[in-house]
C-alpha cells in the first residue's frame, strides 16, 4: 500500500503533468482576433523568458504602471525577454486596441478566456506579471513593484522593484526572488 501511494504522490507531482495543465490553461489564451494562442509555442526561438503583465483598460493604478511596462521592455527584450500583456475576456477588441494606442504599448496583446490563465499564473489584481521559462514553468508571479502602499496609497517613488529584480535574476542565470509584498490594484472579477 505504501508503494502505491508513493507511486501516486510521484505521478502528481509529475513535471509532465504539471506542463500539460500550464499548456491547458494557456490555451484559454486569446488574439485580440479571437484565435487561439500558445505564446510559448510562437515566441522567437531566442526568446528564454516570457512575461506576462495582466491589466485591465479601466484600472487607475494598471494604467499608471504603462510607463514602466514600457521602460522593462526596452530593457530586457535583448536580453531574451518577450512581454505580453493580458486583459480579461470581457474587454472588447477595439477598447484594448485604443488601450495600447492610448498608452504607447508595442507589446503584444492577448484575452483570457475565463481567467483560466491569470488563475494558473496566481494573480488576482492589475497589474501583476507572471514570468515563465520556455519549458512552461512559472518562475516569478507578483507585483511590478511597492509604489502602491495600499489603494489610494502611492509613493512618488518605489524602493523595491521586483519585477526588475526578477528579470535581472533570471537573465543572469539566477532564481527570481518572490516579490516582498503583495501587488495593489484592481482585482481580477471572475477567478476560479
Amino acid at each position: 500500500m505504501r508503494i502505491l501511494l508513493t507511486l501516486l504522490v510521484s505521478m502528481l507531482c509529475s513535471p509532465a503533468l504539471f506542463a500539460g495543465a500550464a499548456k491547458r490553461d494557456r490555451s484559454s489564451l486569446l488574439s485580440l482576433d479571437g484565435k487561439r494562442v500558445d505564446p510559448l509555442r510562437a515566441a522567437n526561438p531566442s526568446t528564454r523568458f516570457l512575461a506576462f503583465v495582466f491589466v485591465r483598460t479601466d484600472c487607475p493604478i494598471s494604467n499608471s504602471y504603462a510607463p514602466e511596462i514600457r521602460r522593462l521592455q526596452s530593457e530586457f527584450a535583448s536580453k531574451g525577454v518577450g512581454f505580453w500583456l493580458v486583459y480579461g475576456e470581457d474587454e472588447s477588441s477595439p477598447v484594448i486596441q485604443e488601450h495600447l494606442r492610448e498608452y504607447s504599448y508595442h507589446i503584444g496583446a492577448l484575452r483570457d478566456s475565463r481567467h483560466a490563465f491569470a488563475a494558473q499564473s496566481r494573480v488576482r489584481v492589475t497589474p501583476e506579471v507572471a514570468i515563465y521559462g520556455r519549458d512552461g514553468q512559472l518562475l516569478y508571479h507578483g507585483r511590478v513593484d511597492d509604489r502602491y502602499a495600499d489603494l489610494g496609497k502611492a509613493r512618488p517613488a518605489p524602493t523595491s522593484r521586483d519585477l526588475q529584480s526578477a528579470l535581472a535574476s533570471l537573465v543572469s542565470g539566477k532564481a527570481a526572488k518572490p516579490p516582498s509584498g503583495s501587488a495593489v490594484g484592481c482585482f481580477i472579477e471572475g477567478l476560479r
